[in-house]
């Protein structure tokens, strides 16, 4: 199942892609309120978010594809020229993992931690599809990061490895945003590098798990790639990671609450410094492709 948020002239319309076929392109949810499949305040607030709260489980998933599929054709939005808006603004907690790929670490002559190394990125950062990553003028080395981005699908808490990917009810193509020079400057200026605005871009869809999880290597087939410009910079596969999915999912529902729709960020394979006029893409195997625009809107300062 994929989900979206479709940007229209006057409302961002949460939207499930079609599953019997995805050339008849997105159907906004609201229709499915208005036949009793959910309920009308899912559909209303912040995209999917309200949906993702509610609990997606198996029961939910499959009323929705079987709707969907039996909807009119008239019913659905085209996915050619679609516009995205982000999955959802205003999630309770985004998680980014530093360092998480082994080459990556190499790349960089740096230890991978012991530990998951995480950090908090704030909702203000977050922009969809097509939007502009803008480098602010505080900073005169931005790089972009794709990564594999992990949705709680439903409570978690005190879970071990093997039952944590049961608790990621989706799976998002991101790029996370860095200001490289402020973090040099000192490793205990992450969080300032991290958050600026516009600094975190995912979707432009929602993929299940079910998807996209296979019964032997779970999360862990699938490659990420950096892309610049229309070429690749850097790419890896799950399974290179220090920390994969369901580890890092356990590591933080040990620690925390985990609650549906907040997300993990796992890692790149690798960061691409971008200037104004560049295209940064994520490219998720399975998953889907990320891309959005470089600008840089005020002069930068040293």
């Amino acid at each position: 199942m994929r989900l979206a948020v479709l940007r229209r002239a006057d409302r961002d319309v949460p939207s499930i892609l079609d599953p019997s076929d995805a050339a008849r392109g997105y159907l906004p949810l609201e229709v499915l309120a208005g036949q009793g499949v959910i309920a009308p305040g899912l559909v209303a607030g912040d995209g999917l978010l309200p949906l993702l709260r509610s609990g997606v489980d198996a029961a939910l998933s499959a009323r929705l594809v079987e709707a969907a599929a039996a909807a009119p054709s008239d019913a659905f939005i085209a996915s050619e020229g679609a516009a995205f808006a982000p999955p959802f603004r205003h999630p309770r907690m985004v998680w980014g993992i530093g360092l998480n790929y082994l080459a990556h670490a190499r790349d960089l002559e740096a230890p991978h931690p012991t530990e998951p190394a995480s950090f908090i990125k704030l909702d203000h950062t977050i922009v969809g599809a097509g939007d502009d990553i803008v480098l602010p003028p505080q900073s005169l080395r931005v790089t972009a990061e794709a990564e594999l981005g992990l949705v709680i699908g439903r409570p978690t808490r005190d879970v071990t490895e093997e039952e944590a990917l049961d608790h990621i009810g989706f799976v998002v193509c991101v790029l996370d945003q860095t200001a490289e020079d402020i973090l040099q400057r000192n490793p205990r200026f992450l969080t300032r590098s991290k958050n600026f605005p516009s600094f975190l871009s995912f979707g432009p869809e929602l993929v299940s798990t079910d998807e996209v999880r296979r019964a032997d290597t779970g999360l862990n087939h699938i490659e990420v790639a950096t892309w610049r410009n229309g070429e690749v910079h850097r790419a890896n596969v799950v399974s290179d990671m220090a920390f994969d999915p369901a580890r890092l999912v356990a590591f933080h529902s040990q620690m925390m609450p985990l609650l549906p729709g907040d997300l993990i960020l796992t890692g790149t394979p690798g960061a691409a410094v971008v200037e104004d006029g560049d295209v940064a893409e994520s490219r998720v195997a399975g998953v889907g492709v990320l891309r959005n625009p470089v600008v840089r809107r005020v002069a930068a300062t040293a």
